[in-house]
């Protein structure tokens, strides 16, 4: 839902209802993961996608009966299916997508998490997607809360988090209170998933299923040095969903002109904005560092302190005498071998690019392929599936 969020909560908002579809689970080489979410609206309108075309076209005929009816419906899709080439994953992966209806009346969890959002904090919504209606229902009154443990009054029901505010419920405060717990932890790792619990919130119950999707503030991307090639880096770090930074000591070439589609740009001394972002927690194993100035008294200083610290990418520019030189300088300032290990440096894949624009694409394929564990190597090169689970 995280790429819809803006198409749901505009029609609801102006009083239509919409259709969504959400994948809540996965199996092999499925090829959307968890949280990937389509939109039929009532005039027709799709936004998103589920499965880059597979199951898309039965998949807006239940949508258009799930606004229709409101009674929500949560589909399988996968190899097996009778007519697979029409409706299933010819890939080979299983998929699970829960299909809803949502209208003016989802609009306080909706305005909750828009808010969030705006305000650059991390928000979730969970859902009941799963309720077994085979499950021994117990209500004896002992539930805080005093909900419904009947399925169909279960699906549906919303509880979403927001910092230390919580807006809806799912039907039982225990529930509440599990699911809570649980999805902070979820939304901590930026990761959406599914969830189960007895009907009143019992870890080691099946008869609800609840799926989380976080909405997660975006990771960080700092590239240091405003030169052409920054640009282009920056360019491609916000399509890559960066919250990106430029970051040069020179303010006559670190300017918001030059690096339109930056988020910011800062007039700093590198390794001392770097060692700053880092002190005030600024920075997680998710953030991403380019470091683009192949100046020892910049990037020396600067990827010793990367190095250092948990990244997720740390990548230097330089020619390969560059490279031997600062890797030397390094060493000698303290850095482990390990250490020195996940420094990507020259920079970016071998794509035979020249230009900058094709320099940044080898720089976010290697990104990519650190984040996802990926070899860099041609597909047709590999065996197995394409698509591994996240």
């Amino acid at each position: 839902m995280p790429d819809v969020f803006d198409e749901v909560h505009r029609r609801c908002r102006d009083g239509e209802p919409v259709a969504l579809a959400t994948v809540v689970a996965t199996w092999h080489s499925a090829p959307q993961p968890p949280g990937a979410a389509m939109v039929v609206a009532a005039d027709g309108t799709v936004v998103g996608s589920v499965s880059g075309g597979c199951v898309e076209a039965d998949l807006y005929e239940r949508a258009r009966r799930v606004l229709d009816t409101g009674q929500p419906e949560l589909c399988r899709y996968g190899i097996s299916d009778d007519d697979a080439y029409t409706v299933g994953l010819t890939c080979g992966g299983v998929l699970d997508v829960f299909v809803e209806r949502v209208d003016a009346g989802a609009l306080p969890a909706l305005d909750a998490v828009a808010a969030a959002r705006r305000g650059g904090h991390p928000a979730a919504i969970v859902t009941c997607v799963a309720a077994d209606a085979n499950h021994p229902l117990v209500d004896d009154g002992s539930s805080p809360g005093g909900g419904p443990t009947d399925p169909a009054r279960r699906l549906g029901r919303r509880l979403v988090l927001t910092g230390q505010r919580t807006v809806g419920s799912l039907g039982d405060d225990r529930l509440d209170d599990a699911a809570r717990a649980d999805a902070l932890g979820l939304l901590a790792a930026g990761r959406s998933g599914m969830l189960r619990y007895g009907y009143h919130g019992q870890r080691r119950g099946g008869g609800v299923g609840l799926f989380v999707t976080a909405y997660a503030t975006p990771p960080r991307m700092i590239v240091f040095g405003a030169i052409d090639f920054a640009a282009a880096v920056a360019r491609i770090g916000v399509f890559l969903g960066y919250r990106v930074t430029v970051c040069d000591a020179r303010p006559v070439f670190a300017t918001a002109r030059r690096f339109p589609e930056a988020d910011e740009v800062v007039v700093q001394w590198p390794h001392r904005y770097l060692r700053t972002e880092l002190a005030a927690d600024r920075l997680d194993e998710r953030a991403v560092v380019c470091v683009l100035t192949h100046d020892p008294k910049f990037d020396v200083p600067l990827l010793e302190l990367a190095l250092r610290h948990p990244l997720a990418y740390v990548g230097a520019m330089g020619s390969r005498r560059t490279h031997d030189e600062r890797h030397k300088l390094l060493s000698e300032a303290g850095l482990s071998l390990e250490q020195l290990a996940r420094l990507a440096s020259p920079i970016g894949l071998d794509l035979g690019g020249r230009t900058p624009e094709e320099t940044a694409v080898s720089v976010a394929a290697q990104i990519v392929a650190a984040r996802w564990g990926g070899t860099g190597r041609p597909l047709a090169q590999l065996d197995g599936p394409i698509h591994q689970p996240g």
